[in-house]
């Protein structure tokens, strides 16, 4: 019931009537208690006030847009033939817009579809642009028309002076005929009077010559008058060619004008949805104009009309690989008519079977497309080769089988398989014999960056120590004077009394700051001498006096020559009785090592480690050589140096020493040595003080690279650590690869050699040092002790302690470990003892070198000597059944035992070689018999005994061999 007072209103809502009250009140109603009534008026006046204050406006919702969805399947197959059902989704959207005009009660026209502003602005686009269309269109008109009229006018002029040439010409032809006529008859008039007088006769023959000459300009004007009628005729012919064109281009304009335009509708509401049938257009079977006649042939079927091209299918705009696939495969449309397709679609190998009788010259035409001529002359390729490829790849680059690269190197001697990778050598000889150009490629090498860092900054040199390294022959007395120089004590803490890696120093003298690099003399250290001799400015060969030249003192004059450094000879030991001074001259003079006294370079200085006589002077010549050097480098630049030496160590990780060259290396600088990369964690000097920074000619210790960096590396700073990490990873991938290509080289040459090694013993090592140096020296000796009946196989080299995967590796190639001032550690040595590994510890180079002789030649074959000890002379055979023959023989000479070895000789010709089986005299077994006496014996497994046979009686002795 209708609400007619404040009270019913409430109840309606379900509020409190004070509470309504407050409301009515607060919207401006002036009502004071719940019986008081309420009007529509008021009621509206509350729910505006409502709206206001809960923030919704007054006016109501003008538009509603409703989106409907449609989903339909559709079956289809694919290109497998394989039937699959496709869902497609189809959204619609509508809008309705509210209406300001107030309803009417009278019946209104149907309405009008409801179109938005998009639509409105779409179809006044389309308006103007037709609009557009026909104002150009009339303006061409236009202009066709005036060009029309414009030729027409020509046409008419043309054809009037046409006309009136042909007139005047007519004109001129019959006065020149009455002329002629007149001529005539005035010539027969005169002919009538020859007898006249012969004076008359000259003026006759005039008057014939100059007729003559008026018929001649006669013809040349009549040839002149068709040759323009000719031209006129061509020009006119010209003219109606061009206006008929303009005409029937005009006729086509007012055609397409005059035809009715299309009219610009309301969308019209769509139809219920129809599941599409496949034969009205699928995916795989597009829709036709006209279905066919169930009378027609598949390849009698005409083209579809214009209009059937507008009938596609739901999803032909959700993707188009379907129809992609079905165009590859020459399908008209975007699919293959199924089996009997129309004459359209391909017919040849890729298509279905064609139709019955179906289309001989369609045929002809597929096959004169598909046939390809190959190029008569061959390809020349340009192959860029890198330094490690496979031949798959090698074979790609060359746009051939990998089966031909495989021939091709099978004839060049090398047996390979289709991933094995090859070296840049060999790769360039396969490529250039099959008849391509080989180049040696240098792209994306990330190396060439490094080529041009610093190179853009130019800083300021300054003067820098020298770098002097200590070079000469074991126990001459490097490591003393050092010592002496820098007051410690080193030569007595080193294993053995020699220096087994390069120690680096810098020493601050009165005379200025030097730095020493201290090399090993003995021979195996040859590598860490000539890293000496490149990263120093000066060398002191230290000789001794007592000892005089020697092979190290010879390799490392070799050594400081082959590095262009200056030389300071060094005589040391000067204070033992037995020393000369001259002979050591002499020796050197010899080796081209001259002193300034006999007008060489080279200063002479005698000195000694033990009371310092002549370290002075030692120095000072070496400050003199360094100021006639004049070294600088610059000290604000990136760092570069070189590494000395590398180790790893248990809780620090790879440890480098490295000697800086130019530049300040800082503690957090990302530095690439080699292949190995980091960031500088810590700085250590010689002393093992941690330092921030260094500068040139300073020898640090540096923690934080990846890996133990090979010694002699160069080390720089990068300012990017991406760019460092990059150059190592390629440079550690660059040395696998070329030592894989290296390792795989299986040459023909080579297969004789490798089938006999199975006849050569191997000793297996694994070899663990403190450092990298110690390690090369190592390696390198141990190898030159192979031999071609026992070779040193090296399994493993590295820096640091023995682990158990070294123990592992032992258990599994059955190699001996040797630590080289390397230990291992519990669970090692634990490993190595349940295993029965061989695990030797050394600290001098001489005792593992020896050590490692003796072992090679324990494996080597002993030496076999024969040694004749008797001879016996077969006096009767006795044939015994079950036995076989015995010989009754005298021993001639020396003695006969049971168990040596026999030949049997017949005429002097060995018949014969074993052993005796039995060895009787009388009737008892006896194990010798002597000279002089007689015995009975068979030998095994031979009968053919006669008499007079004689029998050597010999023994092999084994005799040890040595290397």
């Amino acid at each position: 019931m209708a609400s007619n007072n404040v009270a019913q209103f409430a109840t309606e809502l379900k509020m409190p009537a004070d509470l309504l009250l407050t409301q009515l009140r607060s919207a401006g109603v002036d009502k004071s208690s719940a019986s008081d009534p309420l009007s529509k008026e008021d009621k509206d006046k509350l729910l505006d006030h409502l709206r206001r204050t809960h923030g919704a406006g007054a006016e109501e919702k003008k538009k509603i847009t409703l989106t409907r969805k449609e989903t339909t399947e559709i079956k289809q197959a694919d290109a497998n033939g394989k039937a699959r059902t496709i869902q497609v989704a189809v959204k619609k959207t509508r809008t309705f817009v509210q209406r300001d005009e107030p309803l009417t009660t009278t019946p209104a026209a149907p309405a009008a579809p409801v179109v938005d502003a998009a639509e409105n602005a779409r179809r006044e686009e389309e308006a103007r642009k037709q609009a557009e269309l026909i104002a150009r269109q009339e303006a061409d008109l236009r202009e066709k028309q005036e060009r029309l009229a414009k030729l027409e006018a020509d046409k008419a002029a043309q054809e009037k002076a046409n006309a009136e040439a042909e007139a005047a010409a007519k004109k001129e032809a019959e006065a020149e005929a009455k002329e002629e006529a007149r001529k005539a008859a005035a010539a027969k008039a005169a002919a009538a009077a020859a007898p006249a007088s012969a004076p008359a006769a000259a003026p006759a023959v005039d008057t014939a010559a100059e007729d003559a000459k008026k018929k001649a300009a006669a013809d040349e004007a009549k040839k002149k008058s068709a040759a323009a009628a000719k031209e006129a005729a061509e020009q006119a012919a010209a003219t109606e060619r061009a206006r008929q064109a303009v005409a029937d281009e005009v006729a086509q304009i007012k055609a397409m004008m005059n035809a009715p335009r299309r009219a610009i509708k309301a969308p019209e509401p769509a139809p219920a949805p129809v599941k599409p049938k496949v034969a009205e257009g699928t995916l795989h079977k597009p829709a036709t104009g006209a279905a066919a006649k169930p009378g027609d042939k598949p390849g009698d079927k005409k083209p579809a009309v214009a209009g059937a091209d507008k009938k596609s299918i739901k999803s032909a705009n959700v993707s188009s690989t379907w129809q992609d696939d079905a165009k590859k495969r020459g399908a008209p449309g975007g699919g293959n008519k199924g089996r009997g397709a129309g004459a359209g679609a391909s017919t040849g190998r890729d298509s279905w079977r064609g139709g019955k009788g179906g289309g001989r010259r369609h045929h002809q035409s597929d096959d004169r497309e598909s046939n390809f001529q190959a190029p008569t002359e061959a390809v020349v390729k340009d192959v860029h080769v890198p330094e490690t490829i496979t031949v798959a790849e090698l074979a790609h680059k060359m746009s051939v089988k990998a089966s031909e690269v495989i021939k091709q190197l099978m004839k060049l001697g090398q047996m390979c398989t289709i991933n094995q990778v090859l070296d840049q050598e060999t790769a360039m000889i396969v490529v250039e014999e099959m008849g391509h150009k080989a180049h040696a490629a240098e792209i994306d090498d990330p190396e060439a960056i490094l080529a041009d860092q610093g190179e853009h900054a130019h800083f300021e040199s300054v003067s820098r120590a020298p770098v002097v390294t200590v070079m000469g022959h074991v126990d001459h007395g490097k490591t003393s004077l050092l010592d002496y120089i820098r007051r410690a004590k080193v030569a007595s803490g080193e294993a053995g009394g020699i220096t087994q890696h390069i120690g680096a120093y810098h020493v601050d003298t009165p005379r200025g700051m030097i730095t020493f690099l201290d090399t090993p003399g003995h021979e195996a250290f040859t590598a860490m001498r000539a890293r000496g001799a490149k990263a120093t400015d000066i060398v002191i060969l230290v000789v001794a006096a007592d000892d005089g030249v020697m092979p190290q003192t010879k390799e490392a004059i070799a050594h400081a020559k082959a590095a262009g450094v200056p030389l300071v000879v060094a005589i040391n030991k000067i204070d033992k009785p037995g020393g000369n001074v001259d002979r050591v001259t002499q020796e050197l003079v010899a080796e081209s090592v001259v002193p300034e006294e006999y007008g060489g370079d080279s200063p002479f200085v005698p000195v000694s480690a033990k009371t310092g006589e002549g370290i002075d002077a030692l120095l000072e010549q070496v400050l003199l050589q360094a100021e006639v050097l004049e070294l600088k480098a610059p000290i604000d630049s990136p760092a570069r140096g070189l590494v000395v030496e590398g180790r790893l160590d248990k809780g620090k990780g790879p440890v480098a020493t490295v000697l800086v060259q130019s530049g300040t290396l800082k503690r957090g600088d990302v530095i690439l040595a080699g292949s190995s990369f980091g960031r500088v964690r810590a700085m250590l000097d010689e002393n093992g003080k941690p330092i921030n920074e260094a500068g040139p000619s300073i020898p640090v210790e540096i923690q934080g690279l990846t890996e133990v960096p090979q010694a002699g590396e160069e080390v720089m700073v990068m300012a990017d650590e991406r760019k460092a990490r990059e150059i190592g990873l390629f440079r550690q991938g660059k040395f696998r690869d070329v030592k894989l290509a290296k390792q795989q080289a299986a040459k023909l040459e080579n297969m004789f050699g490798q089938m006999a090694e199975g006849e050569v013993k191997n000793l297996p090592l694994i070899i663990k040092t403190d450092v990298q140096g110690s390690q090369e020296a190592l390696v390198g000796s141990l190898q030159k002790l192979s031999t071609s009946e026992v070779r040193v196989q090296i399994v493993h080299a590295a820096v640091g302690g023995i682990t158990e995967s070294d123990v592992n590796l032992a258990v599994a190639s059955k190699a001996v470990i040797i630590g080289f001032n390397a230990r291992a550690d519990a669970q090692a040595r634990k490993l190595a003892e349940s295993n029965g590994v061989d695990i030797r510890y050394y600290n001098i180079i001489y005792d593992a070198i020896d050590e490692i002789k003796s072992a090679m030649s324990g494996m080597l074959a002993p030496e076999k000597r024969e040694t004749v000890i008797g001879q016996v002379e077969v006096r009767q055979v006795i044939l015994v059944s079950k036995v076989g023959a015995i010989a009754g023989c005298l021993v001639t000479d020396g003695v006969v035992k049971r168990s040596s070895s026999v030949r049997l000789l017949r005429n002097n010709i060995v018949v014969w070689s074993g052993e005796i089986d039995s060895l009787k005299r009388f009737k008892d077994d006896a194990k010798e018999v002597r000279a002089g006496l007689e015995c009975g014996l068979s030998l095994k497994n031979y009968n053919d005994i006669q008499v007079g046979d004689s029998l050597e009686v010999f023994e092999v002795q084994e005799i040890a061999r040595t290397l």
